[in-house]
């Protein structure tokens, strides 16, 4: 063998048994700290009414094509939850309530991130004035949501 194929099949062999050491299968990645909350939230937060309008900290949410939230005020905004107090109104309480509507609470959960901004998805209404139907149908509300 002459020398420049002997220095050839040396190192041949060296990277073959480099290779072979290297192929002791994928290390374990070592991960530290604590994942990310899905509840985090950075950028600005939304709700959307029935027609899909982003509204931030409304004082009138149309939540339904049949109930409206009017003189909301709001008690916490932008967490995993945000509550208000307003008056609920809509066909289905005529003529058994004024114009204004009955008293009650709302609160918006399960924010969901679209692009560089977050929106409420749920809705919960009380109030002591709804019948047991309209209190089922007011209890959790869907929320629209722009598509991703």
């Amino acid at each position: 063998m002459n020398k420049p194929t002997a220095v050839a099949a040396a190192a041949v062999v060296v990277l073959t048994a480099v290779g072979a050491i290297g192929c002791g299968g994928p290390a374990k990645p070592h991960v530290e700290g604590a994942a990310p909350s899905p509840t985090q939230v950075s950028g600005p937060v939304y709700v959307s009414d029935s027609m899909g309008h982003p509204l931030t900290r409304p004082t009138n949410l149309s939540l339904t094509e049949f109930s409206t939230l009017t003189g909301l005020r709001w008690r916490s905004w932008g967490g995993p939850r945000a509550v208000a107090t307003g008056r609920l109104s809509g066909g289905w309480c005529r003529p058994k309530c004024s114009d204004a509507g009955y008293r009650a609470t709302v609160e918006l959960t399960r924010l969901e991130r679209r692009e560089n901004v977050s929106y409420y998805t749920r809705a919960a209404v009380r109030s002591s004035h709804l019948p047991p139907k309209d209190t089922d149908d007011l209890s959790a509300v869907h929320l629209p949501v722009p598509e991703p």
